[in-house]
């Protein structure tokens, strides 16, 4: 299943985001499932539901106040599945040509990112004379990021006022949609309700300045982080597990022109592994989101050189793809526009 927040593409400022569920399998769905019109007909033509199901009691607004609820990302199959459409114009179906699409989580509670990828661990420490630590072979590595800058596809992305080199980082992330805490490796990943591409912007310069102190990251990285186009059930990608995660291409471009290509199944940690780690001793809550880490090659700062030759600048279209979720598309902006 894959679930996303989405509106009219022309909708009129402030119109609120309504939660669908794609009629089509592929990474491009052409049609979508407005869930709270298909709820509202369910109750219509079962009235028990509304008694029988929490799900169908009340209206379906965001994928955050469905968490709230209680209620898990799977729950929102029995809509799904029960959906009959119409032979004539169906009102519940929204043609994807038409939509705009939101995060899809719009208020994350909190956003860990990890560090999972040796190549990109490995480029990283090699560029400051050094080799990866031990540690980082034993323990999965995160800091915490800012959950105030979301944004989602098309938001347009700028540098912060005191960077001038602005970067992309290529990485999945994984929704956590019931509340755990001390989770074991082997059974962290049921705590997830989905996946989705992650965009952890990155200012190098503010970032090099920072880790001289060892401390951070901070200002080089809480402008911005993107995430979408969807949410994408773990169930959609089981066929697909290999190694600690995957077997799905993750590629980016910029302009058109392809800068980075890795494989989820690279990751030297499993998302079970790193959930492991951010729930120990600390309550994980539902809409938290967990960061993979860039993949190697993922950045411009590890190929500019031999692809760009920069770092972004306004004008610039940056386009991450991962297999099976689609993807997530940000023009960069010159500040303030």
């Amino acid at each position: 299943m894959k679930i996303a927040h989405v509106r009219e593409r022309f909708a009129a400022a402030g119109a609120p985001w309504r939660l669908a569920a794609a009629l089509d399998p592929g990474d491009a769905p052409a049609r979508w499932l407005d869930l709270e019109v298909a709820r509202r007909r369910a109750v219509r033509t079962q009235p028990a539901l509304a008694h029988d199901a929490t799900l169908f009691r009340q209206p379906i607004s965001t994928l955050d106040d469905h968490l709230a609820r209680g209620l898990r990302v799977e729950a929102l199959t029995d809509i799904v599945d029960g959906f009959e459409p119409r032979a004539d114009d169906d009102d519940a179906v929204l043609d994807a040509a038409g939509l705009a699409f939101g995060p899809p989580v719009l208020r994350p509670p909190s956003l860990r990112d990890f560090y999972a990828f040796e190549g990109h661990v490995r480029t990283m420490w090699q560029r400051r004379g050094g080799e990866v630590p031990e540690t980082w072979y034993r323990l999965p590595i995160f800091y915490f990021s800012n959950v105030s800058e979301v944004r989602g596809p098309d938001d347009p992305i700028w540098s912060p006022a005191a960077s001038q080199e602005l970067d992309y980082e290529l990485e999945v992330a994984a929704l956590v949609d019931t509340p755990a805490v001390d989770l074991p490796p082997e059974r962290a990943e049921e705590a997830i309700g989905g996946y989705t591409i992650f965009n952890d912007w990155s200012a190098r310069d503010l970032q090099r300045e920072e880790t001289v102190v060892r401390l951070g990251p901070a200002k080089g990285k809480d402008f911005a982080s993107s995430f979408g186009p969807w949410l994408v059930t773990p169930d959609e990608l089981a066929n697909a597990r290999a190694g600690s995660g995957y077997d799905l291409a993750m590629t980016a471009e910029v302009n058109g022109t392809d800068t980075s290509r890795g494989r989820w199944a690279d990751a030297q940690f499993s998302f079970g592994e790193m959930l492991a780690r951010a729930s120990a001793d600390v309550h994980l809550r539902p809409g938290d989101l967990v960061g993979s880490g860039t993949v190697g090659t993922g950045c411009l700062l590890e190929v500019r050189d031999e692809t760009l030759g920069r770092y972004l600048e306004p004008g610039d279209e940056v386009v991450l793809r991962v297999e099976r979720l689609g993807a997530l598309r940000n023009p960069i902006v010159a500040r303030g526009v």
